[in-house]
């Protein structure tokens, strides 16, 4: 190879580097056309070029960048002209000796004249020809080689890859545009509806107390039913919204934008996988999905540290599964879950998919990644599909706020709507005496009550509430540290006391483990309770199985679930209960659940 050849040859090798380097990270299309056309022009040592993108089903042509001459960029043209239009129709590379020769030209006269060779090649992706890029010559005796051709398709290829980029950005981009608009008009119709449904319920409260003191209920029965339809349109109107993201696109299409989202934002090699025959899904059920697959990869990109990601959505017989698997740096799984800790996200995804009737299991191993698989069924427990408007409102946990001054219960809405959007305040309450009516009238799934109501204490509104629903989930607000009213809460039925430093987070994770079986104390509270005997009145040590029961109870199980967590039958765990309340001297389960906590 003589001297000449090697600089040529280098002078091409540095050319593409330049160009490899200039693609790296950029997505603005214009730049990157400009600085690929330029390139290839004078590596040719030619005078003038042009870059097209093709619209083939349109059948048309746009001008994206020129070079030494004026081809009327951002124009477009019919495919059945120019010199982009016959390297179309041939897919393959094109070289005329004069431009005379190219058909329907589009270039100015003044220039037409000064042009004579032209070598032009497809811009292919995944065989679909989506650009064309051509070069001119204004020397005479230039006349372009089937070497020039394959150097220009090697230009060609960056093209390619920068016009595609170009527009999976620009896609991505609108596509975080009108998730942001529809997030925003969502949280809009929610404040509104949560508003309407606040001012209805205690209507409807209010109704029902002066009907139950022997007014004329007449007139009252026709408010009271024409509130319950008000309400009810509200649900409808507001509430059957679907998510933003699965407007006019399936679960796939939705989740493949995070993973897209978590890829450039979190720098991952994040893919999603499809597996079984897809099924048809409700609007719950997939925005039940959208939201863990989102806030899972949402902890993956602003925690694990991970340096890829997997999605997977698989179409079971009786319900959606999906996997989310990250190679991060893992975490404690019990102390992440445990009330008092943080992983807010993780529990939320947890409370989702329980909410809905469906099941969560989490794998993590510090150093070594996480795994999450959550699994949907296609219909809610107990959901026939005749509500439809409804369904929505019945899987975000409903609240109700019992406290006799305005300012904490404006407070208190607004720490939980801004920490857990899954929660709504279905009615506030200022009178004790209207909580019982409250309560069978709305159905929430868990009552927050100010400790020391007027007129009223927490543990009585708690004891009322408990002989009206035994399973009616009960938080202490504003409780007090030290003071006995926590204990006696507790052993009438209460499944949480929160002191009156209780933040946003603090409270939904309150809300939250209540309204599934568990029992959150605040720290200012826990360190008041009475730290608990070793040993109860009786003197016996607890078995290792009593131990393993004790540790459940504590954590706030039922007995079914200690049952299948030590894969024994519920009766023996009902004896083993006995048996741990008798030797610890506790009144309730409940109670060994308070000093589990104190512990």
């Amino acid at each position: 190879m003589t001297t000449h050849d090697q600089s040529q040859a280098q002078a091409q090798a540095d050319a593409l580097a330049s160009v490899v380097e200039d693609l790296a990270g950029k997505f603005s299309l214009r730049p990157l056309l400009d600085r690929i056309l330029r390139r290839s022009v004078e590596l040719l040592g030619a005078d003038a070029g042009s870059i097209c993108s093709v619209d083939e089903t349109a059948g048309v042509y746009r001008k994206e960048a020129d070079f030494g001459i004026a081809c009327q960029s951002g124009r477009s043209f019919p495919l059945s002209e120019g010199m982009t239009g016959a390297v179309v129709a041939a897919r393959a590379p094109l070289v005329f000796d004069e431009y005379a020769q190219v058909p329907g030209g589009h270039v100015a006269p003044a220039d037409r004249a000064t042009l004579h060779g032209v070598v032009g090649v497809p811009i292919a992706w995944r065989g679909a020809v989506i650009g064309a890029c051509i070069v001119f010559s204004r020397d005479p005796d230039r006349a372009f080689t089937d070497d020039d051709a394959r150097l220009l398709e090697l230009f060609a290829k960056h093209a390619a890859i920068a016009i595609i980029n170009a527009r999976m950005h620009e896609q991505l981009e609108e596509r975080t545009r009108a998730e942001a608009t529809a997030a925003e008009r969502e949280r809009l119709v929610r404040e509104v509806h949560d508003s309407v449904a606040q001012g209805l319920a205690a209507v409807l409260v209010h109704l029902e107390g002066v009907d139950a003191a022997g007014t004329d209920g007449g007139q009252l029965a026709a408010a009271r039913e024409a509130a319950r339809s008000a309400l009810a349109e509200s649900r409808r109107t507001a509430l059957g919204l679907p998510p933003s993201l699965l407007e006019g696109h399936s679960l796939e299409e939705a989740i493949g934008v995070e993973v897209a989202w978590a890829r450039a934002t979190g720098n991952l090699d994040a893919k999603l996988v499809v597996a079984g025959r897809p099924a048809p899904l409700t609007s719950e059920v997939a925005h039940q999905a959208f939201r863990i697959a989102q806030e899972a990869l949402t902890n993956i990109v602003q925690h694990a540290g991970a340096a890829s990601a997997r999605v997977g959505i698989v179409y079971g017989t009786d319900g959606l599964v999906l996997l989310v698997q990250d190679d991060g740096r893992g975490f404690d799984r019990a102390a992440t879950l445990e009330p008092g800790h943080g992983g807010f996200g993780l529990r939320g995804i947890v409370a989702r998919a329980r909410t809905y009737g469906g099941t969560v299991d989490v794998e993590s191993t510090p150093g070594w990644g996480t795994q999450i698989r959550a699994g949907l069924p296609y219909l809610p427990d107990g959901d026939g599909g005749t509500d439809p408007a409804g369904s929505r409102a019945a899987h975000r946990l409903r609240v109700l706020v019992v406290d006799d001054q305005p300012v904490t219960r404006a407070g208190v809405v607004r720490l939980l709507t801004a920490a857990e959007p899954g929660v709504q305040v279905v009615a506030e309450i200022d009178r004790p005496h209207a909580l019982l009516d409250a309560y069978r009238l709305l159905q929430p799934d868990v009552v927050l009550v100010d400790a020391y109501l007027d007129g009223h204490d927490g543990v009585e509104c708690t004891r009322q509430l408990v002989a009206e629903d035994p399973g009616a989930a009960v938080v202490l607000m504003g409780a007090r540290s030290g003071d006995p009213l926590v204990g006696q809460a507790l052993r009438a039925g209460a499944r949480g006391c929160v002191g009156p430093d209780a933040d946003g987070p603090e409270l939904s994770r309150a809300v939250l483990a209540a309204a599934h079986g568990g029992i959150t104390l605040s720290a200012s509270v826990r360190d008041g309770l009475p730290r608990p005997m070793p040993s109860g009145p009786d003197g016996a040590a607890l078995t290792v199985r009593e131990r393993e029961v004790r540790d459940l109870l504590e954590r706030g199980l039922r007995d079914k679930q200690i049952a299948e967590r030590l894969n024994i039958s519920v009766k023996t765990v009902e004896k083993h209960v006995g048996a741990v309340l008798r030797k610890t001297g506790a009144n309730s389960r409940t109670e060994v659940a308070a000093r589990g906590a104190a512990r």
